[in-house]
């Protein structure tokens, strides 16, 4: 079960790196990664009906990793699609006043969840045979309602606030990027006539490769301003460049696809001319 549950995130992890790709409306990624991530999910549970773990570790491997692996990644897209669906655009000041609204509803689920919150972060597992085992919820340790209206087949007391927790980390992260992109005014140069003509996320991922480099204002350049700067330069609109990167960062395979592909065309070039 669980050799077959990794074989399915590797999987996973293509298709939804390939609709990043593809995709440019928020909405559209999170719906596409919606509907993916459920079909395996549904696999999984229709697979459990027939097959049980070898022993306990097993099962307690798979409700405390791989199924919270796959499940947060509903739980973030979901709630991406409803951030996006119900953000004004119009004003930045109405904008900012959302994020940060939005930011404070995940500091108050870390503040509630605490106690489960430190047990995670300090990879602790004494009470592994209680959070990640079907069938053994004890009251005392704070359940939601949801685990006794859920699949108790196919889950722990703990396994889906595992997957709350892993997923509210990428949302943070994901409301405190598009702070960053909606807040600030940076200076914007004059439009030039070259026009960036490749995907956005290559050059999102070029800006980030040299912004680690500290190519600009020795290490001092802010990321905001230099993606405005390329923006200008190139004629293209990025977008929510710091979504797109915490897709590429979330690539479990190639994580710097457009840079080695850089490399392998000049070294070929620098070849064709020797």
């Amino acid at each position: 079960m669980n050799e077959y549950t990794e074989r399915a995130i590797l999987e996973l992890d293509s298709k939804l790196e390939l609709i990043t790709y593809k995709t440019e409306s928020p909405l559209q990624l999170a719906e596409e990664s919606i509907n993916i991530v459920l079909s395996v999910l549904n696999e999984l549970r229709g697979i459990m009906k027939t097959t049980d773990f070898l022993n306990e570790s097993a099962e307690i491997h798979f409700f405390k990793v791989l199924k919270p692996n796959i499940l947060s990644r509903l739980i973030y897209y979901n709630a991406i699609y409803k951030i996006e669906s119900k953000k004004p655009h119009k004003s930045i000041n109405k904008t900012e006043k959302y994020l940060k609204e939005e930011l404070l509803k995940i500091k108050l689920f870390f503040q509630d969840n605490h106690e489960f919150y430190k047990y995670h972060i300090t990879n602790s597992t004494y009470l592994d045979h209680k959070y990640f085992v079907r069938q053994r919820h004890d009251i005392k340790l704070i359940l939601d309602a949801f685990y006794f209206e859920s699949d108790q087949a196919f889950s722990t007391s703990h396994d889906y606030k595992l997957a709350e927790i892993l997923s509210n980390e990428l949302i943070r992260d994901y409301l405190e990027g598009q702070l960053l992109f909606f807040v600030s005014s940076a200076f914007i140069p004059p439009r030039l006539s070259l026009k960036w003509t490749a995907n956005k996320t290559a050059l999102i991922e070029l800006i980030y490769a040299l912004n680690a480099q500290s190519v600009f204002n020795n290490g001092n350049g802010d990321i905001k301003l230099i993606a405005k700067y390329f923006e200008h330069a190139f004629n293209i609109d990025l977008g929510d460049f710091y979504h797109t990167f915490l897709e590429i960062k979330s690539r479990k395979i190639n994580r710097t696809k457009f840079i080695d592909s850089l490399r392998e065309s000049l070294i070929k070039k620098m070849d064709e001319q020797d």
